[in-house]
C-alpha cells in the first residue's frame, strides 16, 4: 500500500483551512500534515513536514503567497506548489508559474477539481482549468508589454493625454505617440479607452 498524499496548507483563513483539512482526510490518499496562515511560515514548516504538495493561497498578509512560492522553491526546489485562491488575475497565475508553481485553482472550484488538481501536481504534472490554460498560452503568443510602454499605459489609463504623459515622463510628445501605438498594436485595440479596459483585465495596471 502506497503512503498518502502528504500536504501543506497556507492559507490566513482558518474557517478555510478547517474545512480543507476536513475534506481532504476524508479521502485515504491524502494527509494534511501541515498548517499555516502567513507566507514567511512556507519553508520552515516545508522543511519541517517535508510534504508532497503545497496548498499556497495568493492574497495573504505580509509576504504574498506568489512570493513565498518564489522563497519555497529557491530553498527546497523540489516543492510542488498548488495555488489555491479566491482569485487571481492571470497576471497573478503566470508570474506564480513562473515562480515555480505546478498548478491553480479557485477556491470556488469542485472538490473533485481539487483532489484532481492535488493528485496531478503531485505526480509533478502542472495542473490548470482549460480556459486558464487558453489565455495563459494566448498571453505568451502576444508581444510583450516593455516596462517604459507599461508606464506610459498606467498614464493613459489615468486619463492623461500624450503632452501630460510627455511632461511627466520627461520626454517628447512624438515619442509618447509613438508608444501609444505600439501599445495600441500589442493589445489588439483600437483606440485608448479599449486599451485601458484590455489593459485592466490582463491586470497589466493596478486600478
Amino acid at each position: 500500500m502506497s503512503l498518502p498524499i502528504s500536504l501543506l496548507l497556507i492559507d490566513d483563513h482558518f474557517v478555510v483551512r478547517s474545512g480543507l483539512v476536513a475534506s481532504l482526510e476524508l479521502e485515504d490518499d491524502l494527509k494534511v500534515v501541515g498548517e499555516a496562515d502567513r507566507g514567511e511560515d512556507a519553508s520552515r514548516l516545508f522543511a519541517q513536514t517535508k510534504p508532497d504538495v503545497v496548498l499556497m493561497d495568493i492574497q495573504l498578509p505580509g509576504l504574498s503567497g506568489i512570493d513565498a512560492t518564489a522563497a519555497l522553491l529557491r530553498a527546497h526546489p523540489a516543492a510542488r506548489v498548488l495555488i489555491f485562491s479566491t482569485f487571481a488575475r492571470d497576471d497573478e497565475i503566470h508570474t506564480a508559474l513562473k515562480a515555480g508553481a505546478l498548478g491553480y485553482l479557485q477556491k470556488s472550484s469542485s472538490r473533485d477539481a481539487l483532489l484532481a488538481a492535488i493528485r496531478s501536481v503531485a505526480r509533478g504534472e502542472c495542473s490548470l482549468p482549460a480556459d486558464i490554460e487558453k489565455r495563459l498560452q494566448d498571453r505568451l503568443s502576444e508581444p510583450e508589454i516593455t516596462p517604459r510602454e507599461r508606464e506610459i499605459l498606467t498614464l493613459v489609463t489615468r486619463g492623461n493625454a500624450n503632452k501630460e504623459i510627455a511632461a511627466t515622463l520627461g520626454i517628447s510628445e512624438d515619442t509618447v505617440k509613438q508608444h501609444v501605438s505600439r501599445i495600441l498594436m500589442k493589445l489588439k485595440v483600437n483606440d485608448r479607452a479599449q486599451a485601458t479596459a484590455e489593459a485592466i483585465r490582463r491586470g497589466l495596471v493596478q486600478v
